[in-house]
C-alpha cells in the first residue's frame, strides 16, 4: 500500500475542528494506506518554548485523542517525534542547503506571526519550523501527506527543497511526497470564528455531555433573527454548520426550509443538534475512557511505534549521510 504521513502538535486538547478537519480522514486512511502518524513535541516548542512543562501532559492528551478518534496501533504506526533523533539530524543537514529567503516566505510563517503577535517569536526554531516539518515528512518516504486545499502551499516547500537537494547532490535520494487532498468540513467556533483554543470558542473531543450541551446552547445562531417568528438564514448560523456534521442530508434540507419559514425556532434547532452530537461522540469518549487509566500501555504504544519509525528513518539517513559526505567508512583517530 502507498504510505501516508501526518502529525499533530501537542499544544492542548483537540477539538471538533481538529477531528473533522484531519483525524476523521486519518482513521479512514487506515483501510487503504500504510499510515504513519506522529506527535510533534519538538514543534510545540516553536511557539511554546516558555512553558515546556505543558508539553508532556499535552503529549498524553494528544495520544488519547488519537486513540479515541479510532486510530489503531495495530494498523497505524503511532510515534513521538523526539524519540527519533534522525529528525534532528536531517533538520541540521537540510539547513545547510536551505536558502533563508525560502523560510521567510512560507505562508504559515507569516500567518502565525500575525496570529501570535503577543509572543516573542524571533527565534531560529520558529523560523526553521517548515524545515523541521520537511525533515519529518521525507524521513519516512511518504507517498502522500493528507492536506486541505489551503495547506498545499505548505507541502510545496518540502517538495521544492527535495528537488534542490537532488540538484545539488546530482542524484535522487528522497521521495517527493504528493498532497492527498482532503475536503474538510467547515467547523466554526461557538462565536462564528474559526474554532481555536486561542479564541476560547472550541468544543473539545474530550468534553462531557454537560459541557457540550452548555457550549452549544451558548453558540451564536443567526444574529439577525431577533424573534421566534422572524425567518432565519441557515447559511450564517453556526448551529446549522454543526447539523451538517451530525444530521442526515434529508433532515438538513428540512431544517433549512423550516428555519427560513420560521417554523423551527433556534432553541428547538439547538436541542435537536445537541442530541445528535452527543450520540455521535458517545463511542469516541467511551474509547477514551478505556485508555485514560492505562498509562503504561500508552507509553508502550509510543515506544513500539517509535521503534518502528526509527528503523524507517535510519534507512533514509543512510542515503542522506552518504550524499552529504558525512557517512565515513574509516575510524577517526
Amino acid at each position: 500500500m502507498k504510505r501516508v504521513l501526518s502529525g499533530i502538535r501537542p499544544t492542548g486538547r483537540l477539538h471538533w475542528g481538529n477531528y473533522f478537519g484531519a483525524l476523521k480522514k486519518w482513521v479512514e486512511l487506515q483501510d487503504t494506506h500504510e499510515c504513519f502518524y506522529f506527535i510533534a513535541d519538538w514543534h510545540a516548542l516553536t511557539t511554546g518554548y516558555e512553558h515546556p512543562e505543558t508539553i508532556e501532559p499535552a503529549v498524553h492528551d494528544g495520544l488519547l485523542d488519537l486513540l479515541s478518534a479510532g486510530l489503531d496501533p495495530s494498523r497505524s504506526c503511532l510515534f513521538l517525534q523526539s524519540l527519533i533523533l534522525q529528525h534532528a539530524e536531517l533538520f541540521v543537514l537540510l539547513g545547510m542547503v536551505t536558502p533563508l529567503g525560502w523560510l521567510e516566505r512560507v505562508p504559515s510563517f507569516k500567518d502565525m506571526r500575525e496570529q501570535l503577535a503577543d509572543r516573542d517569536l524571533n527565534m531560529y526554531g520558529f523560523l526553521g519550523y517548515p524545515l523541521l516539518q520537511t525533515a519529518d515528512i521525507i524521513l519516512y518516504n511518504a507517498d502522500f501527506v493528507p492536506v486541505g486545499e489551503d495547506q498545499v502551499s505548505h507541502l510545496e516547500f518540502a517538495r521544492e527543497l527535495i528537488r534542490r537537494v537532488h540538484f545539488i547532490m546530482k542524484k535522487e535520494i528522497l521521495v517527493e511526497p504528493q498532497p492527498l487532498l482532503t475536503k474538510a468540513a467547515r467547523v466554526p467556533g461557538t462565536d462564528g470564528r474559526k474554532m481555536s483554543k486561542s479564541f476560547d470558542n472550541a468544543i473539545f473531543m474530550a468534553d462531557d455531555d454537560a459541557t457540550i450541551t452548555k457550549k452549544m446552547m451558548a453558540t451564536i445562531t443567526d444574529p439577525a433573527r431577533m424573534r421566534r417568528t422572524d425567518p432565519g438564514h441557515p447559511e450564517v448560523c453556526n448551529i446549522f454548520a454543526y447539523h451538517k456534521l451530525y444530521t442526515s442530508p434529508d433532515r438538513i434540507g428540512e431544517i433549512d426550509r423550516d428555519c427560513r419559514s420560521a417554523a423551527l425556532g433556534c432553541v428547538d434547532c439547538k436541542k435537536e443538534c445537541i442530541g445528535r452530537a452527543l450520540e455521535y461522540w458517545a463511542p469516541i469518549r467511551a474509547r477514551r475512557k478505556l485508555w485514560e487509566n492505562r498509562p503504561e500501555e500508552l507509553n508502550a504504544i509510543l515506544r513500539e511505534g517509535s521503534g518502528r519509525a526509527r528503523a524507517e528513518a535510519e534507512k533514509t539517513m543512510v542515503r542522506v549521510r552518504a550524499a552529504f559526505g558525512v557517512s565515513y567508512t574509516t575510524t577517526r583517530a
